[in-house]
């Protein structure tokens, strides 16, 4: 990018400049030129060099590397000598060599009975080439003691990814990006200069006819020879990985550079096997065999259109190359294609063979039929210079209509009103000269903008429009000052209904069936459990019946009562969840809150040929309490156990000091009230509560690209000591590495009287690097103390 245009901005100040134009900036990633940016290299003086004692081919030397006494390093490189200038890797380096899919790391060892201190390095163990004939000796007047990184000139670089929206085409290249910057930030923008360009000769003659016009408009191309085919070099094959193009060799590598570098798609054609010297553009009988670079035979359609030689095609035009036809290792000299093809031919072909590449993504979108000739100097350039060519053919450039710039008409007072502000009309001005769009036949009323073809989604004087106002900033436009709130529909921070139907299809979609009960219920019922309900009954003046004289205080009747309707029809596997009111008297006050219960009967897994059934536990209902209170973004919650007589078992989660959800096994007594002799798993949440602590604002974080390591304990501790205190005190004793802790088994035997044992999982998690073992262990050990002075556990091996 600052070879096309000059700026001084970091990266993330170019990704907010760019994202305000339009061009959402969707990550930045620093890339260094050589994996870990050799730190703990340096250059090093071989002081000493002696055969080794214990091994023919190893020598023991001393290297000075500017610390207060020199390193005694083993060495197996046969060309290492006292006197020599190299590079050492000191213990603690991380290097990356070429070809490896682990890094290497230096460490203190002996070899051979001599203690070594370090590593002398050759070229394939930096990771910066090929080479391990010997060691690098270095010429330099750089002191011992200086980073490698320094001497090698090694300086990180940034990629900026761009979430393109598909009409902006324009932007699919480094130099259509840089046109955006160039009208963000008022800098000149330059094409790679072409003037060097030149025919070397006319020994490989070519002719080309285009028999469709009108599927390309334009189709420009030249010979090359004296080609040698090979591999790229580094700054170029660099360039490339990091923007995630796979270097192949230096004649397609170039190809794809330019591509992304103008936004131009380009193909190499091998000279050698164009039939005839004769390149013909044209269509083919509709099934006619072709097969592509990826070894698939292709039945060709009639609206294909094909690059073809004086007998056989050779190319799907703007798509794909051909098996036969393309660059190999024996390719001396090639045809090099620069064209403007007609999206709505390429859009049809790619579409219908399933072929999506970087060349038919912009000539679908449309490119700029006036960047050929320039694309085709500027990569014959590069080639003469990387593979040795010669340009030896003049340039053929067919071109019988030109594409003609859109003329859009535009008024003033439509861009302010669209705007929403007047500007200044030489501002307006100034923004679209430097978005290459000129004026014509300007009045006190408007003018007539010229819009170059590259711009294809700038037709309508609302698209000149808003060019002008995502360069001036759509953060720059001040509310009016008369704006009110009036004009804006109301969008409340947060919609109960909308949070009450999401939270049921999450329910819906896990198995539970809604149900709607009467509010009364019958006396009786709540009587035994009055102290475990809030306030005082509220009963109906003008009942119609005994059975349904009071307002329900809990949601656990009405669920029994649907239960035991379902169970009398043999209907034993029941999910139920309902949003409901409860009713109370407090304080001479009534009261009415909302709450949502779930109730569980059954069969979590009912019995098929692959596993038995597998009745419900209390864990499958805590699960989808957990499930609801995370989709409300309640927060952590804390556990107390339920005394009570509504549960047999049951516990509390409470948010701060407040109640947020009762969950448990019903009591065998309170279910036989409702008349339901199964087993039932109950829970009543406080949806008012929940409404008022959910929040809109998500809190977000990246993804680690490090890996997670576990790591299992087997405790031994009393039998009182519940897994919330082990996982507490975990969290306590390493806040920073410790992301999850899980218990995965729990054992009470004859073997342990008043004892348990728990198997107990940590994930570790460092977002900023790996983990190195002796960091794993040195927490684990951290924790196996602290479990020991904490709960007297004994550890398991």
């Amino acid at each position: 990018m600052q070879e096309l245009v000059k700026f001084d901005e970091s990266p993330e100040e170019l990704g907010r400049i760019l994202t305000g134009t339009g061009l959402e900036v969707e990550g930045i990633e620093e890339h260094e030129l050589i994996k870990g940016g050799l730190k703990e290299v340096v250059i090093g003086k071989v002081l000493t060099c002696e055969k080794h004692p214990n091994a023919d081919k190893l020598s023991v030397t001393t290297v000075d590397v500017g610390e207060a006494a020199p390193l005694q390093i083993v060495c197996g490189a046969p060309n290492v000598a006292a006197g020599q200038t190299v590079l050492v890797a000191k213990v603690g380096a991380e290097l990356y060599p070429t070809g490896a899919s682990e890094p290497l790391k230096i460490k203190r060892a002996k070899i051979r009975g001599v203690e070594s201190e370090g590593m002398i390095c050759a070229e394939d163990e930096l990771g910066i080439g090929s080479s391990h004939a010997g060691i690098m000796v270095l010429e330099t007047e750089l002191p011992v003691g200086t980073p490698a990184a320094r001497y090698l000139d090694i300086r990180s670089d940034h990629t900026i990814e761009i979430g393109l929206t598909p009409n902006r085409a324009d932007a699919a290249s480094h130099y259509g990006v840089a046109r955006d910057l160039k009208a963000a930030l008022n800098k000149p923008v330059a094409l790679p200069s072409v003037e060097a360009f030149r025919v070397d000769n006319h020994d490989a003659p070519i002719h080309v006819e285009v028999h469709v016009p009108e599927a390309a408009p334009r189709y420009s191309g030249i010979t090359m020879t004296g080609l040698r085919v090979g591999e790229s070099p580094d700054w170029l094959k660099h360039r490339l990985e990091v923007i995630g193009v796979r270097p192949i060799n230096n004649i397609v590598d170039i190809t794809n550079y330019v591509c992304h570098e103008l936004g131009q798609p380009l193909h190499a054609f091998d000279y050698q096997k164009i039939a005839g010297q004769r390149i013909v553009v044209r269509t083919f009988e509709e099934g006619t065999g072709f097969k592509t670079l990826d070894g698939v035979s292709r039945k060709l359609r009639h609206f294909d259109l094909m690059i073809a030689d004086a007998e056989a095609p050779m190319c799907i035009a703007g798509v794909f190359g051909g098996e036969d036809s393309g660059v190999s290792d024996a390719t001396t000299s090639i045809f090099l294609e620069s064209a403007y093809f007609s999206p709505e031919w390429v859009r049809r072909t790619a579409q219908h063979h399933g072929l999506k590449t970087d060349a038919s993504f912009r000539f679908e979108r449309g490119t700029d039929p006036n960047l050929p000739v320039v694309a085709l100097k500027r990569a014959a350039l590069l080639i003469a210079e990387i593979a040795g060519g010669k340009v030896s053919s003049e340039i053929i450039d067919l071109y019988p209509n030109p594409v003609e710039n859109f003329r859009v008409a535009v008024k003033y007072k439509n861009i302010d009103r669209l705007i929403g502000k007047k500007l200044d009309r030489y501002a307006i001005q100034k923004i679209l000269f430097n978005l290459d769009i000129r004026y014509e036949i300007e009045n006190e009323e408007g003018f007539v903008a010229i819009v170059p073809p590259y711009r294809v989604d700038v037709q309508r004087e609302a698209d000149i429009i808003e060019e002008v106002l995502r360069i001036y900033g759509f953060d720059n436009v001040e509310l009016s000052e008369d704006l009110k709130s009036d004009y804006l529909s109301p969008f409340p921070s947060k919609d109960p209904d909308e949070l009450l139907l999401r939270t049921g299809g999450m329910l819906a979609a896990n198995g539970f069936n809604e149900i709607i009960n009467n509010s009364l219920v019958k006396p009786t019922l709540e009587a035994a459990l009055a102290d475990d309900l809030p306030g005082e009954e509220v009963k109906i003046l003008n009942y119609l019946s005994e059975d349904l004289s009071i307002l329900r205080r809990t949601l656990l009747f009405s669920a029994l009562e649907t239960v035991a309707h379902n169970l009398n029809r043999r209907q034993k596997n029941l999910k139920f969840f309902e949003f409901g009111k409860i009713y109370f008297k407090e304080e001479a006050a009534y009261r009415e809150k909302n709450r949502l219960s779930i109730v569980m009967t059954g069969n979590q897994i009912q019995e098929s040929w692959v596993a038995p059934a597998k009745a419900l536990a209390f864990h499958d209902l805590a699960l989808v309490v957990s499930n609801v209170l995370s989709l409300m973004r309640t927060g952590t919650v804390t556990a107390q156990k339920y005394e009570g007589k509504i549960f047999a078992q049951g516990i509390i989660w409470n948010s701060g000091n407040r109640e947020v959800a009762r969950l448990g096994l019903v009591s065998p007594e309170v279910a036989r009230t409702a008349g339901v002799k199964s087993e039932v798993y109950f829970a009543e949440l406080d949806w008012d509560y929940l409404l008022k602590k959910y929040s809109s604002a998500v809190d977000y974080r990246e993804v680690s690209r490090f890996p997670e390591v576990r790591r299992d304990l087997s405790l031994v501790v009393d039998k009182n000591v519940q897994f919330d205190a082990l996982e507490a005190l975990a969290y306590r004793t390493e806040k920073k590495l410790i992301k999850e802790v899980n218990v995965f088994d729990v054992y009470e035997g004859k073997n342990l009287e008043g004892k348990k044992a728990y198997a107990i999982s940590f994930t570790l998690l460092d977002d900023a690097r790996t983990l190195t073992d002796q960091e794993i262990d040195r927490v684990m050990q951290k924790l196996m103390g602290a479990y020991e002075k904490e709960f007297g556990a004994i550890i398991r091996k």
